[in-house]
């Protein structure tokens, strides 16, 4: 099974009701032929996002413990990938779950992400491919 990334935007708008992506990220979440990968620095930024509802925060966990995502790890190694990429996107500027995401796209050698964020048009996989995007926000 192909592999994707998955940003934040989409897994929030997922366990958000309100979200204006929310019926976006459960339809195409209904339609998935992909595996979904992600890092624990995203995972972060979802339950920070989350935290007006202890139940949307719980749920978000046990859909991941049921297998929902893969939680790739970032080893320490990482950290002076992931500066350079936050330094050279400093003018938009790259958070740290964005880094991560570029980080495991080259690390895993992916090219495909599901976000709502129009910040990955720009990113660059090694400093010269683009990502293909999966964009909820087009709907």
């Amino acid at each position: 099974m192909k592999k994707i990334l998955i940003d934040s935007g989409p897994l929030v708008a997922l366990f958000d009701a309100s979200d204006q992506y929310h019926l976006s990220s459960l339809e195409f979440l209904k339609n998935n032929q992909y595996h979904l990968v992600t890092t624990l620095a995203s995972i972060t930024e979802v339950l920070f996002l989350l935290d007006f509802s202890r139940n949307a925060q719980a749920d978000f966990l046990e859909w991941i413990h049921r297998g929902g995502v893969e939680v790739s790890p970032i080893e320490l190694a990482a950290m002076k990938r992931i500066r350079q990429l936050m330094l050279k996107y400093t003018d938009l500027p790259m958070d740290f779950a964005d880094a991560c995401l570029v980080y495991l796209a080259e690390k895993l050698k992916m090219d495909t992400i599901l976000t709502i964020d129009r910040d990955f048009s720009i990113y660059r996989i090694r400093g010269r491919k683009k990502f293909k995007i999966i964009d909820l926000a087009k709907d």
